[in-house]
């Protein structure tokens, strides 16, 4: 058979779809690529060219500035998100571990209860958080924040851990059980390297919605401990005089450059972890 007969035959109908697919890319790349061509333009490029133009002169002013800017929230983010994302997906993993292999009375109850926190709104927490952070010495710290994103992401963490977990072959952990294996053992050893498209996803989901995260961030922070989303909302609705929109540009760019980093490099895990645990449990 040659490699010609293969290929799938171009019909009207995969025409139509490829046609689709090929607007639905364009409708999400054109504000890309105008925020992207903005923030290296100057001011007065802006108001004589159209959106979509190629700069007179590329220019680096406006990431220069904006990174001035807001660099020091965008290590703000940083310093509470990577602990965050690291506990909660930790905590997640030992949860959907015991909730699947390690069932005990009551632990269904336990785990319909922890799913309650995955429809729960950000805006019924505030005040109960506030008053807790405030008791414990943690109100307007990278700590607290630290400590908001972790309880709020453990459901999540934990329905996609033990989702996973449920569709391993229970004789897998009944044999290691017979070999002598303890609780952490079998744990370590053999189910979190078995673990890691979920471990994928779970980060993924975490550091986007924890980094992206606005509310939290302009509540429990204040000052210089605040995330690069209130830098950047203030830096965008604080400007004086001429308007400069290759700083905003180019500011928006940074604020969303951690997230598009994260999605290349574990992007291709994300479909593959969320599937994981579809067919049983």
């Amino acid at each position: 058979m040659t490699s010609t007969a293969l290929k799938p035959a171009l019909t009207p109908s995969r025409v139509l779809i490829y046609a689709i697919l090929i607007l639905a890319c364009l409708v999400y790349l054109v504000p890309l690529a105008v925020m992207l061509l903005t923030s290296f333009k100057t001011p007065d490029d802006i108001s004589t060219g159209n959106l979509l133009s190629l700069p007179a002169a590329f220019t680096t002013i406006g990431w220069e500035k904006a990174w001035a800017s807001v660099h020091g929230y965008f290590w703000n983010s940083v310093r509470f998100a990577v602990p965050a994302v690291l506990i909660s997906t930790a905590v997640g993993a030992l949860n959907g571990y015991v909730l699947s292999m390690w069932r005990f009375r009551g632990s269904q109850l336990f785990f319909g209860l922890l799913l309650f926190g995955c429809f729960l709104p950000f805006q019924t927490v505030l005040l109960p958080a506030s008053f807790t952070l405030g008791k414990m010495g943690l109100a307007n710290t990278t700590a607290g924040l630290v400590i908001m994103h972790v309880v709020y992401g453990i459901a999540f963490t934990t329905l996609f851990f033990r989702n996973f977990y449920v569709a391993v072959p229970e004789a897998l952990v009944k044999a290691a059980r017979l070999d002598g294996a303890g609780f952490f053992t079998i744990f370590g050893k053999i189910l979190l390297p078995m673990s890691v498209p979920t471990i994928m996803v779970c980060v993924i989901w975490q550091f986007t919605q924890i980094w992206n995260d606005f509310l939290f961030g302009v509540v429990f922070a204040s000052g210089d401990a605040q995330p690069i989303t209130v830098a950047l909302n203030n830096l965008v609705n604080t400007s004086t005089g001429v308007k400069e929109y290759n700083v905003d540009m180019a500011a928006a760019m940074i604020a969303g450059l951690p997230t598009l980093l994260v999605y290349v490099l574990a992007g291709k895990y994300f479909l593959r972890g969320l599937t994981a645990g579809a067919v049983k449990g």
